[in-house]
């Protein structure tokens, strides 16, 4: 392809399809992607080199910005990305991909450029636990202001998982919902104050030549960074039982991330919980059952 300033993309097909299921707005979004995409390759003097990539929410652009490689994302906005530039900026790329240029008002980063064709999936789960633990701690620093709470997330779980696990056919006993609502209860009167990278997961750990690993699409809260174990079990669970079993990968993952191991088994209760019932409205169906399991495990202790 040409490489001319302002070159327009054309929309990957899924990712259409997964926005526009947002309704009007979501069709209108993406009717206006290739013209913000236009718009900031303009703005910020960048050169598309690339096929556009893109996540559920995100699309990302390979660029060149000089003889700078880079990535240029644009995000849907939701609840989720909204905080993603304020996190960046709060990290500086210390352990996370570096945020060159922002305009968060239209949810659009410029990126430094990591080697997407690596993420801590291509690794074994040993090595991409141990990695994953320690940057969990690493980019637990105190957080800058306006971030939603842990402790308000919980409290939103204790007012809808009843709802919603009338309306999904009650998947699990009364019991472990009401045990899950109780601890959420618990943990809103929490008051932890570090940022939290909650959806650090093993595909969004890129390989980087600045340094071995580094985070990439963060979604974040303020509060007890126990909160954001919970997706690294559900996520390689399968490898974890091959290998050493999902208590070594538990005790391991505390250990590196130097969590409160009660906290930790508290919090990831309620958000397996939480997620169960999320997955079960997305339509999945391995990460229930994972969900399941690690509840179960959980129940037992």
């Amino acid at each position: 392809m040409s490489k001319t300033i302002g070159s327009r993309i054309v929309v990957p097909e899924a990712f259409a399809t997964s926005i526009t299921r947002e309704g009007e707005a979501g069709r209108q979004w993406i009717a206006e992607l290739p013209d913000l995409v236009e718009k900031f390759c303009e703005q910020w003097r960048l050169v598309i080199d690339g096929a556009p990539m893109h996540g559920a929410l995100g699309l990302a652009v390979p660029v060149q910005r000089g003889d700078e490689p880079a990535v240029l994302k644009i995000s849907w906005s939701d609840e989720s990305t909204l905080d993603e530039a304020a996190a960046l900026a709060a990290w500086q790329g210390r352990g996370a991909v570096r945020l060159l240029e922002m305009q968060p008002e239209l949810n659009a980063l410029l990126l430094e450029r990591l080697d997407f064709s690596r993420t801590l999936n291509d690794v074994g789960i040993e090595e991409a636990v141990t990695v994953s633990g320690r940057l969990l701690r690493r980019l637990a620093i105190p957080a800058p202001p306006g971030l939603r709470t842990t402790a308000f997330m919980a409290e939103k779980m204790v007012q809808s998982m009843p709802e919603r696990w009338e309306r999904y056919g009650r998947p699990m006993p009364r019991p472990l919902l009401d045990q899950a609502c109780d601890l959420a209860q618990q943990l809103s009167q929490t008051n932890g104050s570090l940022l939290v990278n909650y959806d650090l997961i093993y595909e969004d750990v890129l390989a980087s030549q600045r340094e071995p690993w580094l985070a990439v699409d963060p979604k974040v809260a303020v509060g007890d960074l126990e909160f954001g174990l919970a997706q690294l079990l559900w996520c390689r669970l399968e490898d974890m039982q091959a290998q050493n079993g999902l208590a070594a990968y538990f005790r391991l993952l505390t250990e590196t991330a130097e969590l409160d191991e009660d906290l930790t088994r508290a919090w990831t209760f309620v958000r397996c919980v939480d997620y169960w019932l999320w997955g079960l409205s997305a339509g999945l169906t391995y990460d229930p059952a994972r969900c399941e399991i690690i509840v179960n495990w959980l129940g037992r202790k």
